[in-house]
C-alpha cells in the first residue's frame, strides 16, 4: 500500500505545474511535462512534445522541430527572437506547430528589440514542412528555401502540421543568400490537415506568405507592410484561401525585387510539372500604394499571374497598385485562361494606376481583349482607387477596409461552381459590414510594449 501510495505520490510530482502555468489536454493526447519553468529560452533541436505556457519566451537561434514531436503555444504567448542569435522556427515534415490564440489573447512572434528600434528581417520567421504532394521530384525531396537544408512534401495531401489560429508575425525576414529567404510564414508541402486562420504577417523582410505546393487551406490573412510579395505561389500548390488583406506601405519595398500582391508561377521554369500551381481564391482586398507621396519604385502589380500559373480569383478588390491590377506573363498561362478558360478572373473589382489588364503576349490576348473578357464575367474595371468606396484601406495605423454605403463592394459577387469550402457572400473583398481585423491585429506593431 505504501509503495503504491508513493510511486502515485512521485507521478504526480512529475507532472505537477506551477500555479501560472496552465495544461489542457484532450482525450487520447501523450501526456507531456511543460518547459522548466524557470528558463524562457527556446533553442536547439526539439525532439519531444513541449508545452510554452502564457508569458515570454525567447526563441534564439534555428529552432528545430523534429518528426513526431509537437510545439504548443498558449493563448497570449509572445515570443521574441535572440538578437544577437537570430531565432527561426522549423517544423520539419511529421511534427506539428500548435499556436491556437484567440481574440483577446492573440499569439505574437516578433521582434527581440525595443519598441522604437525594431527592423525587418530582425529574426528569420516560421517555417512549417508537410508531406503533401508538390509538382517537384520526391527521390530526393527537395529543400526549402532559407538555408535551414530541410526537405518537404510527400503524397499526403491530408497531412497536418498543427494549428496557427489568431497568430502574428512581426520584423520576420532572414536573407540566408539571394534568392534564398525565410519569409514570414512559409509553408512546404504543408496539407489541408493542418488550419491556418486569423494570421496576420507585418513588416517583413521579403514575402509575408509563401506556398511551396501543398494543399493547405486558410482564412482570414493578413500581409501587412511587407517588403516582397504579399502571397507567393509556387511549386504546385492547390489550396484555397478566402477573406485576406494585401497592403503595401509606400515607401517600403524590396530594393532589388518587385513587391506584387500576389506571385504565382507553376515552377520557377515555366514547365508543365505536375499538379500544375492553382491556387483557388475569393475575397480578397489588395491595397496599393495609391501614389503616395514618397513611394517607392519596385511597388508592382496587385496580381502578377507568371510562369504557367493556373489561378481562380473572384470576388476581390485590387486598387492602388502603380502598375497593373491583373497582369499575365507568360503565354501558358494566358492560354489557360484566356483560350482553355481553365483559371478563372471574375466578379472583381479592378483598379491600376497605369494598366488595370496586361498581357505579355498580344498575339494571344491583347490588353482590351482581357479587360472585355473579365468584364463579361463579372468584373468592373474602377477609373480610381476612391471608386471602390472603401473607408479608409490605404497605409496607416489605423485602416479600416469596410465598404461604405454605396460602394460597389457591397454586391455583385458570385460563388457559382466554387468548393464548399467558400462561404457564400453578398460582398467582395475581405469583408463587407463586420471588421474581423479587430481586437487581435496590430497596425502599429513599431511602437507596441512587449
Amino acid at each position: 500500500m505504501k509503495k503504491i501510495l508513493f510511486g502515485a505520490l512521485a507521478f504526480m510530482a512529475l507532472f505537477s505545474t506551477p500555479s501560472c502555468v496552465k495544461v489542457n489536454f484532450d482525450e487520447g493526447d501523450a501526456i507531456t511535462p511543460p518547459v522548466d519553468p524557470t528558463s524562457n529560452i527556446i533553442s536547439g533541436v526539439i525532439s519531444s512534445s513541449k508545452f510554452y505556457a502564457k508569458g515570454k519566451w525567447i526563441l534564439k537561434g534555428y529552432v528545430y522541430v523534429t518528426e513526431g514531436a509537437t510545439i504548443t503555444f498558449e493563448a497570449g504567448c509572445v515570443v521574441q527572437s535572440d538578437i544577437t542569435e537570430k531565432g527561426a522556427l522549423i517544423i520539419e515534415r511529421g511534427a506539428k506547430l500548435i499556436a491556437s490564440g484567440t481574440k483577446d489573447n492573440p499569439i505574437v512572434f516578433t521582434s527581440g528589440k525595443a519598441a522604437g528600434s525594431r527592423a525587418p528581417g530582425d529574426w528569420g520567421g516560421i517555417i512549417l514542412l508537410g508531406k503533401a504532394p508538390t509538382n517537384r521530384p520526391l527521390d530526393p525531396a527537395p529543400t526549402i528555401e532559407g538555408g535551414v537544408g530541410r526537405q518537404y512534401g510527400g503524397t499526403d495531401p491530408l497531412d497536418e502540421s498543427g494549428i496557427l489560429r489568431y497568430v502574428r508575425i512581426e520584423y520576420a525576414g532572414i536573407a540566408a543568400e539571394p534568392g534564398s529567404e525565410i519569409n514570414g510564414l512559409t509553408m512546404g508541402g504543408v496539407g489541408s490537415g493542418t488550419i491556418i486562420e486569423n494570421v496576420q504577417v507585418s513588416f517583413g523582410n521579403d514575402d509575408a506568405y509563401e506556398f511551396f505546393g501543398g494543399t493547405v487551406n486558410a482564412k482570414n490573412l493578413i500581409a501587412f507592410a511587407t517588403a516582397d510579395d504579399d502571397f507567393d505561389f509556387d511549386y504546385g500548390y492547390t489550396g484555397k484561401i478566402q477573406f485576406a488583406v494585401s497592403m503595401r506601405k509606400p515607401d517600403f519595398v524590396d530594393a532589388g525585387d518587385a513587391g506584387n500582391g500576389i506571385e504565382c508561377d507553376n515552377d520557377g521554369s515555366g514547365t508543365t510539372a505536375t499538379p500544375n500551381t492553382k491556387p483557388q481564391l475569393s475575397n480578397f482586398t489588395f491595397v496599393g500604394p495609391n501614389d503616395a507621396p514618397g513611394t517607392a519604385g519596385n511597388h508592382n502589380f496587385s496580381n502578377r499571374w507568371r510562369r504557367r500559373a493556373q489561378f481562380i480569383l473572384r470576388n476581390s478588390i485590387l486598387i492602388g497598385h502603380p502598375d497593373a491590377g491583373f497582369s499575365m506573363e507568360s503565354d501558358g498561362t494566358l492560354n489557360d485562361y484566356y483560350v482553355n478558360n481553365i483559371s478563372e478572373f471574375k466578379n472583381n473589382l479592378v483598379h491600376a494606376t497605369v494598366l488595370p489588364y496586361k498581357t505579355a503576349n498580344a498575339a494571344i490576348a491583347t490588353n482590351a481583349q482581357i479587360q472585355a473578357k473579365a468584364e463579361s464575367e463579372g468584373c468592373v474595371t474602377l477609373a480610381t482607387s476612391a471608386a471602390a468606396q472603401l473607408t479608409s484601406p490605404f497605409y496607416s495605423t489605423t485602416p479600416n477596409f469596410l465598404p461604405v454605403t454605396g460602394s460597389p463592394a457591397l454586391s455583385g459577387s458570385s460563388f457559382t461552381g466554387m468548393n464548399a469550402f467558400f462561404t457564400a457572400t453578398t460582398y467582395r473583398g475581405a469583408m463587407g459590414t463586420t471588421d474581423w481585423t479587430a481586437t487581435w491585429t496590430n497596425w502599429d506593431p513599431q511602437n507596441k510594449a512587449y
